[in-house]
């Protein structure tokens, strides 16, 4: 199982951020798009720290054409020497209609063409495939030697699919080449709902599950004292809370019988109390939605909690904790 730390980083201090996640022992790092781009950092990152894979977790992905993403996916994959992943995702409703303005619906059907015309791309550089794409919502007919960048060195670049409904995770099983599962999941969501959905993926491309990575994103409550552990609780409240008030992440806390308290959540957001949200969480919400306890406890209660599924680990910690802390966990991670 291989440890994936979050990549916060403009461009500005993308290169000591990298050097810094690298120290501490993770094998790669993924970024964000929240109010940056995700792709530029990372080709920043893998310049001052080669040793690291790098992945976008999550690029949202239809605001960009295939086209577009396809050519910052092969770039990145040349420049860090085939260690990128594409890392991509639909984002909810709201955001794609009123803050990139164009269509969602209906998404799942969407993301899976998506994906196979990327791959189409990917095809046609590689192997010399005629572009022939023509779907119900891309078409991609023409590739002249001009445009076209010839054979990567280093391989096509895998293609994850982040994603949390029934309908999408299966997408990833059946066109994607991994999952990437949402850090707002809970244990009976993940083994009743999203594993069986990844199944009937794999069962409809004719694949098995060694032909696909599991990347988990668990979110962690830990800290040296009770002043850095209490820090870090009320952080990840409020992380919480801001994920439960969308209806679309509603699946896992009903998996746990929080599901009554979605709507709730989602109307104080509407009315702009954002502050409130994290309140609503208590104890029973933690332990469904994280993993905590003290630095020495972190490395073990994940093993045993994802141990057996995971294939990559992104650790999801959005509180400000000592480097030598996440030094010890990753490497008791690593342990046999």
């Amino acid at each position: 199982m291989k440890i994936d730390g979050p990549f916060y980083a403009k461009m500005a201090d993308a290169a000591e951020e990298a050097k810094r996640l690298a120290a501490i022992g993770y094998d790669g790092v993924y970024s964000l798009e929240g109010s940056w781009d995700p792709f530029f950092p990372l080709a920043i990152a893998s310049e001052h720290a080669p040793q690291l894979d790098i992945a976008t977790g999550i690029a949202v992905a239809f605001p960009r054409n295939p086209s577009h993403i396809a050519y910052q996916a092969w770039d990145l994959q040349t420049f860090s020497k085939g260690k990128f992943s594409l890392g991509i995702g639909s984002q909810i409703k709201t955001h794609i209609e009123k803050r990139f303005g164009i269509d969602f619906n209906p998404p799942a059907a969407r993301m899976r063409e998506y994906i196979l015309a990327v791959k189409a791309f990917f095809d046609c550089w590689q192997h010399g495939s005629r572009l022939d794409f023509q779907g119900k919502y891309y078409r991609h007919t023409l590739m002249t030697p001009m445009f076209n960048p010839g054979p990567n060195d280093y391989g096509i670049p895998p293609i994850m699919l982040g994603a949390l409904g029934p309908k999408m995770t299966e997408v990833a099983g059946e066109v994607a080449d991994g999952l990437i599962v949402h850090p707002f999941n809970s244990m009976p969501f993940l083994e009743d709902r999203a594993l069986p959905a990844v199944q009937r993926g794999l069962d409809k491309s004719g694949r098995s599950a060694a032909d696909f990575t599991l990347q988990v994103n668990a979110i962690i409550i830990t800290g040296e004292t009770e002043e850095q552990y209490i820090a870090a609780e009320n952080s990840v409240k409020g992380l919480l809370g801001f994920y439960a008030s969308t209806p679309a992440y509603a699946p896992p806390m009903e998996a746990v019988g929080l599901g009554d308290l979605q709507p709730k959540m989602n109307r104080l957001s509407k009315e702009g109390k954002w502050d409130e949200l994290g309140t609503y969480v208590d104890d029973h919400f933690l332990d469904a939605f994280c993993t905590r306890g003290e630095p020495h406890e972190i490395a073990g209660k994940l093993k045993a909690k994802y141990g057996s599924y995971a294939d990559r680990l992104a650790i999801y910690a959005p509180y400000a904790a000592p480097d030598s802390m996440w030094t010890d966990i990753i490497r008791e991670l690593k342990m046999p």
